[in-house]
């Protein structure tokens, strides 16, 4: 069996490494950059995303890239606590949670598929094209720097993020990604250590939010790599370059009364090495993912609002899906329908309820009940709601301890040494 993957990000790369490790090793990777760059900030990756990358022998050379966080906490504009709670294994799964730089897991997965593939990344490759041959195969075809060139799989994969070019062949008359009218500034900063270095915070609400989380240890001057992302609903199109460099001052100044005891907002975004701009977008859920031989993965099939930090490890629970079908399903067709059906409903729900604002809800109900802080915030929120809120959200993710430490592996039983 072919397989084509469609892009080279993170969903991308741990497909292919999925596909390798569950014995189809006929993969091509095909990249529309001209070089991996490992661009971005930080992101976490979540106990479910760690338990794939732990059961395909590569989660001790991700964990080199970052720290693991304990405890997350919720927090309003004045940095009252709402509602904390522990992570990884400190909250009783089998597996940690990891906070890394983007570019360099998307590097460290790369050079770790360039190990495992027969092919190496073809780069400068842009899908424009793909026709369903007799035969059921499909045709690629790719506009390069030399021209256009073809490639003709059993199943392609688009993997290409949330301006997928795939799913625009699919879908043409879908349009741009819709803007929720909120603007986001990420950057990594280097700032005194807050609260116990250990913890991933989140202050705010629905209008303004910060976040914070380490990116690595305290170091001997009790300073820390952050990273950070600052939000905050305002006008315009939502159009806006990504990626897009800007300078840090004026938004330190949208946050300039965010000074906590254990936390100065202002100066943290005003130190950033550098600051990038990007649009809050999501896509809709889609009807379908899977055409004939050709299916979607990751943000190409479902991005969503970073609320609940999710994103990156839903693409590798795709890919470690669809590997384990393509493995062990009696045919293609049945495998890419048992995908989709494991993932689809799924991710349909997770993207309704980060419009919802995910986990994050409680520091908006925090904020309809006491915009001007509270004493007690049991008075507020009981402690029952903000509980189910937490779980809820555990549960349509996917990573509630209790079902995710009994959920049976996605690694093919063919796969598993004796």
């Amino acid at each position: 069996m072919k397989i084509i993957i469609i892009g080279a990000g993170i969903g991308g790369l741990a497909t292919a490494v999925s596909l390798h490790e569950a014995g189809l090793r006929d993969v091509i990777v095909y990249e529309r950059s001209a070089a991996i760059r490992g661009l971005g900030v930080g992101i976490n990756l979540l106990p479910h995303a760690l338990r794939e990358l732990t059961e395909l022998g590569i989660a001790d050379t991700i964990a080199e890239l970052g720290v693991e966080p304990r405890t997350l906490a919720y927090y309003n504009r004045v940095g009252q606590p709402i509602w904390s709670e522990p992570r990884g294994l400190a909250a009783g799964y089998r597996w940690p949670q990891l906070s890394v730089h983007r570019g360099r897991l998307q590097l460290a997965l790369r050079d770790l598929a360039e190990a495992r593939l027969a092919e190496p990344i073809r780069l400068d490759h842009r899908l424009i094209d793909i026709v369903r041959n007799d035969d059921g195969t499909e045709t690629a075809r790719f506009a390069t720097g030399g021209g256009t060139v073809e490639d003709t799989a059993d199943v392609i994969i688009g993997a290409d993020g949330i301006h997928s070019a795939l799913r625009a062949l699919r879908y043409p008359a879908e349009g741009a990604p819709p803007w929720s009218g909120l603007t986001l500034w990420r950057g990594v900063t280097r700032i005194p250590a807050f609260l116990d270095g250990r913890t991933m915070i989140m202050a705010g609400d629905g209008e303004q939010k910060f976040v914070a989380y380490p990116l690595g240890p305290v170091e001997p001057d009790g300073r820390m790599p952050v990273n950070f992302i600052a939000e905050r609903r305002a006008s315009g199109s939502g159009d806006a370059d990504w990626n897009r460099a800007v300078d840090p001052a004026p938004i330190a100044e949208l946050f300039r009364d965010w000074r906590f005891d254990w936390l100065d907002v202002p100066a943290a975004i005003a130190t950033a090495d550098e600051i990038l701009e990007y649009p809050m977008v999501d896509r809709d859920a889609l009807p379908q993912w899977t055409f004939g031989r050709t299916t979607l993965l990751g943000d190409a099939a479902h991005a969503m609002y970073p609320n609940g930090s999710n994103g990156g490890s839903q693409a590798i629970l795709d890919a470690r899906t669809l590997a384990f079908h393509l493995a062990t399903a009696e045919g293609i067709d049945e495998a890419l329908a048992a995908y989709e059906q494991a993932r689809r409903p799924a991710m349909t729900a997770l993207l309704a309820g980060t419009r919802a604002t995910g986990p994050e809800r409680v520091m908006q109900l925090a904020r309809e009940r006491a915009p001007h802080g509270f004493v007690d915030i049991d008075d507020v929120i009981p402690y029952a709601e903000r509980e189910q809120i937490a779980a809820d959200y555990k549960t349509s993710a996917g990573f509630l301890p209790e079902i995710l430490n009994e959920r049976p592996s996605l690694t093919p039983a063919s796969a598993v040494t004796p």
